[in-house]
């Protein structure tokens, strides 16, 4: 009997400690503190795999490798958030990078260049903002098909070949540095802060979440879902252009292809950041810490003397352990 009374009275212990967990789990602060944790634990794993890998000059170059996919990714975030997908912002870089590289071949000067095709890719963002809010065409399918367009478009401007860009003004937006901080980690981190301040302090950041959360709804209520989505692909847009310079400024050369083989890590990023793909939930500063820890993987793993096709696998792996998290966190929220 007491052994009955006692099982019967844990029950209620153990159902509120699991009630208790997933309050937790279902908190939007949850999902970035998970992502420290994890990020810690793999700084701890690597530093004792390789000697190498705490140094100053590895850990910046962790930080610039990943900052032109930070820069896609920190636009990518709200436009997800919003209820929108933009597929083509990696050719939209590849794009870029040519156009600057063309012109300055052709005589015209290089910020000229780099204006046109900041230009250019704001022009990118508003015919997918167009075909998507306008013509009411599935996001993922309209920037597909714009991805192949510019995509194509980039290789029958240059043949498909790489065009040198060594212009020691220019490239130092790429290898440059500020109180020994790489030029590119800065602008990213700007940009960051900046979105994040857009979408925590402002009525548009309202408006955004309001438009992913239910678009119908928000309408109804006088939310400018139309515009919203519109401008969130214009700043995806310019993003990509601006992430295009970068590459090609540190590379010293515009390949019509440099940023298309990115795609699946700046998706990964933004949805391993906590940002769901049904969209009305995100951070920018879970994108920032998935950015990093998808840049601190890849770098560790080539310390390390791993294939770059076990690099693929492993990138794989953890874009559906993302998405797999973000049907829990919805679950648990819902």
């Amino acid at each position: 009997m007491n052994k009955s009374n006692s099982i019967v009275a844990s029950e209620p212990k153990t159902t509120s400690q699991r009630q208790s967990m997933t309050d937790i789990l279902a908190r939007p602060a949850a999902g970035i503190v998970v992502l420290l944790g994890f990020y810690v634990i793999l700084l701890a794993t690597f530093a004792m795999l390789s000697p190498f890998f705490l140094s100053v000059s590895n850990l910046a170059n962790i930080g610039t490798n990943m900052a032109f996919i930070g820069l896609m990714a920190a636009a990518g975030t709200p436009l997800i958030i919003g209820g929108g997908l933009d597929l083509s912002v990696a050719a939209v870089a590849g794009l870029a990078g040519v156009i600057v590289a063309l012109m300055h071949s052709n005589g015209i000067n290089i910020w000229v260049g780099c204006l046109t095709a900041l230009v250019i890719g704001a022009g990118v963002g508003i015919l997918n903002g167009v075909i998507v809010t306008k013509l009411r065409l599935n996001p993922l399918i309209a920037t597909l098909g714009t991805m192949s367009i510019f995509s194509g478009l980039s290789m029958v401007m240059t043949g498909g070949l790489s065009k040198p860009l060594f212009v020691p003004a220019f490239n130092w937006l790429g290898s440059g540095r500020i109180f020994s901080v790489p030029f590119p980690v800065i602008v990213m981190l700007i940009v960051f802060a900046v979105l994040w301040l857009v979408l925590a302090k402002t009525p548009f950041g309202r408006f955004v979440y309001a438009t992913g959360g239910n678009p119908e709804a928000s309408s109804l209520l006088g939310v400018p879902v139309e515009r919203t989505q519109m401008i969130l692909y214009v700043i995806s847009g310019i993003s990509g252009a601006a992430a295009g310079i970068i590459l090609a400024a540190m590379l010293g050369a515009a390949a019509p292809n440099a940023a298309s083989q990115h795609l699946l890590t700046i998706i990964a990023a933004i949805i391993l950041g906590g940002t769901s793909l049904f969209g009305g939930r995100g951070s920018v500063w879970g994108t920032l810490i998935a950015v990093l820890i998808l840049g601190t993987l890849n770098n560790g793993l080539t310390l390390m003397n791993v294939s770059s096709f076990w690099q693929d696998v492993t990138r794989g792996v953890v874009l559906l352990l993302a998405v797999g998290l973000d049907q829990l966190r919805v679950r648990l929220q819902g």
